[in-house]
C-alpha cells in the first residue's frame, strides 16, 4: 500500500479544483494546469482537501494512487508558490543573457546559442553566470533546465560547463607522466 496516496492534499485558500469526471483542472494566481486520472484511480473533494483512492486494494491500483496524489499536489504547489530551478555557467567566457522570449547564451562554442523560452516558463539572469528558471507546471521547468544544461553538460577535469546551482561534479585526476 502507499503511505504517500494516504496523505490528503491540502488546497491553499485562491487555489480552486475541478473534478470533473476522469479530468482535473486546479486554477490558481500563477495559472491553470490540468490532468486526465488514470482509470484505477479516483479523487473526492471535502472542504479544502483533496483525497486520492484507488479503485481496488490491488498493488497497481495503490502505486497508481501514490502517483497521482503526487503529481496533483504538485500542480496546486505549482499554482499557488511556482517552481525554480537555478543553473549556474562555470568557465571563462561563458555567460548568458535573457532577452524577452530568448535567452542568449555564450558557451565557449564558435557561436552564440539562443535558446528559445517556452510558454508557460519564465527565465531570469541576475548575473551573467546565473540562469533562473521559473514555472507553475514542475515538469516543464525541470525539463527546460535540463535542456539547457544539455548545451554544455559540466566536464570532469575542469568543471567547466553549465550545472545545477546544488549539483557536485566529480572531478578526475590529470594524466600523469
Amino acid at each position: 500500500m502507499s503511505r504517500i496516496a494516504k496523505a490528503p492534499i491540502s488546497v491553499p485558500s485562491g487555489v480552486d479544483v475541478q473534478i470533473d469526471g476522469a479530468a482535473v483542472t486546479v486554477k490558481g494566481p500563477k495559472g491553470t494546469l490540468s490532468w486526465n486520472l488514470h482509470r484505477l484511480v479516483n479523487v473526492t473533494a471535502e472542504d479544502q482537501t483533496l483525497q486520492v483512492n484507488p479503485v481496488s486494494d490491488k498493488g497497481n491500483d495503490w502505486a497508481m494512487a501514490g502517483t497521482t496524489r503526487a503529481l496533483i499536489n504538485n500542480m496546486v504547489v505549482g499554482v499557488s508558490t511556482g517552481f525554480e530551478r537555478k543553473l549556474t555557467l562555470i568557465g571563462v567566457g561563458y555567460r548568458a543573457q535573457a532577452k524577452g522570449k530568448l535567452l542568449n547564451l555564450a558557451l565557449g562554442y564558435s557561436h552564440p546559442i539562443d535558446f528559445p523560452v517556452p510558454d508557460g516558463i519564465e527565465i531570469e539572469t541576475p548575473t551573467p553566470t546565473e540562469i533562473v528558471i521559473k514555472g507553475s507546471d514542475k515538469q516543464r521547468v525541470g525539463q527546460v533546465a535540463a535542456e539547457i544544461r544539455a548545451k554544455r553538460p559540466p566536464e570532469p577535469y575542469k568543471g567547466k560547463g553549465v550545472r545545477y546551482s546544488d549539483e557536485q561534479v566529480i572531478r578526475k585526476e590529470a594524466k600523469k607522466k
